[in-house]
């Protein structure tokens, strides 16, 4: 194998010998590339299979990991069996390389990147992807077969010299090649080329949206665009501020988490994918492709700690405007800052893995989620703590919402796992109320509003102390998930986490055990066990899992904490990318990906880590402070 650069991380090799090893790909078999607008996955295989244009939760152009025969891709592969390849990032940015091996023949290297400027004004939209022999004399097979509408609509194709127009409609998507290749329809739909490269020869294949014709960008000097995009990815890179232990895990999941942010209003999908099952065959299958309020203030909190207060200022002013189109705060917006749409079924689709249904739009939307302002409040605290400026705008749409909690803080919610079987007395909501309560006194006297923050500090108290005196099993060891019951679940985690307890108090040491104990298996845990109107199984939740690492670090159990979280660490695929679930049993990553919740737990993990460790070497007590 070339190992062309030693600073490469290649690794996990995967083999293929025949068409079905490639139809059996897992999910993790991909990496991703965006623009700041939309994202492509690039299976290890050089295949294409999700993509929506002209941004994250537009139809999509390419869907076929929910359905191979009907979604669309599109490839440069190897020509003939059995080949290997690998995939690895170019360092510190969203550059992807894809290095292929075919035995008899030579080694060929495809580069994917979609052009990245961080300039939010950006209407050109494109992936690029430089194909280059590294050796010997290669074959690839190139398809371009694009699926318009969620692959309700096949395009028309005119083929000319320079590429292929692929139409339907007004909208229109052009693969330049930039030289002659021989085009040909293929059976199963779309078009392919055979292409033949030898030792230092390459050649690029440009996905355009929206352009006239494929000699539009015949002009392009599409090296010169991968040199600035590198060189805005590792600007970028450079304003990370950690330096503790898992560098390279935050620096990939800063990464990952930059390529789920929408550049023009600073909103953050969940994951750019839908659909994608928490259970093999299993019906829990989701849209993740809005703006939830708190995912989003969740990981822009994390981002924040290490460094990127440019997404964190965004974000605000995404929510501000947002607010002041109306003033009751959303569980989910989508990336403009709108109504997100209702839930829909695509029964045309087979699903991934034939699992069904495929759905667009969220019903979730519509639920009470108490914790989000928690979230949104909390994160904008942490933003002022670290030198940046709310201004007077945001402060009042924050401030009708922290006076929203004080009126609805006492409701039965849905909470932050959005059962489908009604409303419950969640303790996680409550200690939400109580963060957005908490750290709204403090905002308030920061902006010298003396009077809400008086009222919110003995709203605060009343919160914190009704779940104290609720919020437990009936023993009164342990908290529990929902007033009146026994059971645990991973979001109780946070109750140290956000300092509404002493981590060491013996309440949740006894909380922690229980979680593992029910909710365990192995170092992974399930969000909750209980019936949820959903239905069918689901894999551990990577999230609760990094929020273990950072509770037990910070009550001072290390060595557990950093069990824990490279556990979960070594869970990612070959490019340490994670997605929602993961099936404790066989390793597999399961739901949509990649996760931003997952990222961002990684870095609050880490940090907590990181903290616990240089307190323990100053000789300080990492609960205390005090040496």
């Amino acid at each position: 194998m070339d190992l062309y650069s030693a600073s490469r991380r290649y690794t996990r090799p995967f083999t293929f010998t025949s068409d079905s090893d490639r139809a059996a790909l897992p999910i993790a078999a991909r990496g991703i590339i965006g623009d700041g607008h939309t994202a492509a996955l690039v299976r290890v295989d050089g295949a294409i299979d999700w993509l929506c244009l002209p941004q994250f939760d537009s139809p999509s152009i390419f869907s076929g990991i929910l359905d191979a025969e009907r979604g669309g891709f599109t490839s440069i592969t190897p020509a003939c069996y059995p080949f290997e390849s690998l995939q690895a990032y170019d360092p510190d940015t969203n550059v992807l390389e894809t290095l292929h091996e075919i035995p008899g023949q030579g080694t060929v290297r495809v580069t994917d990147y979609m052009p990245w400027t961080d300039d939010p004004r950006a209407t050109i939209h494109e992936v690029h992807r430089r194909v280059e022999c590294r050796d010997g004399e290669v074959e690839l097979d190139m398809v371009f077969d694009p699926r318009f509408d969620y692959g309700r609509t096949a395009p028309t194709f005119e083929i000319g010299e320079h590429g292929v127009l692929a139409r339907s409609g007004d909208q229109r998507l052009v693969a330049a090649t930039g030289g002659r290749v021989q085009w040909e329809t293929r059976e199963q739909g779309g078009v392919r080329a055979r292409l033949r490269l030898k030792r230092d020869e390459r050649r690029w294949m440009i996905l355009s949206w929206n352009a006239p014709t494929p000699e539009t960008i015949g002009t392009y000097r599409p090296f010169d665009q991968l040199r600035t995009t590198r060189a805005h990815w590792r600007d970028w890179a450079r304003g990370l501020e950690y330096e503790g232990p898992f560098r390279h895990h935050v620096m990939r999941s800063a990464l990952a988490l930059k390529l789920m942010i929408y550049g023009p209003t600073g909103a953050m999908v969940a994951a750019p994918t839908t659909s994608l099952p928490e259970w093999l065959g299993g019906g829990r299958n989701w849209d993740y492709r809005y703006a939830w309020t708190r995912d989003t203030a969740m990981a822009i909190h994390a981002a924040n700690r290490i460094g990127y207060r440019h997404e964190a200022r965004e974000f605000f002013h995404f929510v501000r405007d947002a607010l002041e189109e109306s003033p009751q705060l959303e569980v989910m917006y989508t990336i403009d800052g709108a109504r997100v749409p209702t839930e829909e079924e695509l029964p045309h689709l087979s699903g991934y893995a034939d699992s069904k249904p495929v759905r667009i739009g969220n019903g979730a939307k519509d639920q009470l989620q108490l914790d989000t302002a928690g979230a949104l409040i909390d994160a904008a605290f942490m933003y002022e703590k670290s030198g940046g400026a709310l201004g007077v705008r945001a402060w009042r749409q924050l401030r009708t919402v922290t006076d929203q909690v004080t009126r609805d803080w006492h409701k039965p919610d849905h909470g932050i796992w959005e059962p489908r079987s009604g409303v419950q007395h969640n303790v996680h909501s409550k200690l939400m109320s109580w963060v957005a309560l908490d750290r709204g006194h403090t905002l308030a006297q920061r902006f010298h509003d003396h009077d809400h923050a008086e009222r919110w500090a003995h709203a605060a108290t009343a919160v914190r102390r009704d779940l104290l005196d609720n919020g437990l099993d009936p023993s009164g060891k342990h908290f529990v998930r929902n007033y009146g019951t026994d059971k645990v679940d991973g979001a109780l985690l946070l109750l140290p986490i956000f300092e509404l307890l002493d981590p060491t108090d013996a309440r949740m040491q006894a909380t922690i055990e229980a979680i593992r104990s029910q909710l365990g298996t192995g170092p992974f845990l399930h969000r909750y066990r209980a019936e949820d109107g959903v239905g069918g199984p689901e894999g551990a939740f990577i999230l609760c899992g990094f929020w273990l690492a950072e509770a037990l670090a910070d009550a001072g159990r290390v060595e557990e904490a950093q069990e824990v979280f490279v556990a979960h660490a070594e869970a990612s695929n070959h490019l340490g990318l994670l997605s929602e679930e993961i099936d404790p049993d066989r390793g597999t990553l399961l739901g949509n990906f990649p996760q931003a919740f997952s990222h961002l737990g990684l870095i609050n993990a880490a940090i907590g880590i990181d903290k616990a460790l240089r307190m323990r070497d100053e000789g300080t007590d990492p609960v205390s402070g005090r040496r």
